[in-house]
């Protein structure tokens, strides 16, 4: 209640300077006036004070000048203006609260698509790219690895898969949705001679990591 109470301070303060600026034209003079009186009103009733009775232009009704049933009528409708925001702003909120719930209270799975471009890296040799999500607040992986092999010639070993290297991580559940970070990581493994020199063929296709790359998903 503070924090709400808070903001509909910090909207009176920004309204009555532009109140005092005597910048405005009078028809929007008039709408910020009666915009600020309902606030008002509106404040009052949350927080259980009197309610104050006002005609259509936000003006306090005065008792001595007003008959007794015109008042009532007024706090009537008034009070009844008021409970009806009140009651636009709780539904409102459990529709936002609602919102979210389908996704991780259901038993839907969901996907990741990854469109793999380009690797670019000096390697010398054939490498395998391994990809696959991450969390690193438990330091494990979520899902298997995607392979893609890569020749020595900066092209795909597999040539007729050249720019239709995709891929997609299935079966992602609501839990895994609400984890605070996952990160798409690529361990590039060399795959070649022990040594990058000529003469060295009996140690031909040893596999050796080499480095690793990674970004938070969004």
């Amino acid at each position: 209640q503070f924090r709400h109470v808070q903001q509909l301070t910090y909207s009176l303060i920004e309204w009555r300077s532009q109140i005092l600026s005597g910048t405005l034209p009078k028809d929007e003079l008039a709408e910020l006036k009666k915009k600020v009186t309902a606030k008002i009103d509106y404040g009052n009733r949350i927080l259980g004070l009197d309610l104050v009775v006002r005609d259509d232009n936000g003006n306090i009704l005065d008792p001595d000048e007003t008959s007794t049933i015109s008042l009532f009528k007024a706090h009537e409708t008034a009070s009844k203006r008021i409970d009806e925001r009140i009651q636009e702003e709780k539904s409102l909120q459990q529709s936002l609260d609602l919102r979210g719930q389908p996704i991780f209270n259901s038993t839907h799975t969901y996907s990741l698509y990854v469109n793999f471009k380009n690797f670019v890296c000096n390697i010398g040799e054939d490498a395998e790219l391994l990809m696959s999500l991450y969390d690193p607040d438990l330091s494990k992986f979520i899902s298997e690895n995607y392979l893609v092999r890569w020749g020595s010639n900066g092209m795909p070993r597999e040539i007729e898969k050249l720019n239709n290297l995709q891929a997609v991580f299935t079966d992602l559940s609501s839990s895994d949705l609400i984890r605070p970070r996952i990160s798409l990581v690529c361990q590039i493994v060399r795959v070649g001679h022990m040594e990058l020199k000529d003469g060295k063929k009996h140690t031909c296709g040893l596999r050796r990591p080499f480095g690793v790359a990674g970004e938070l998903c969004p």
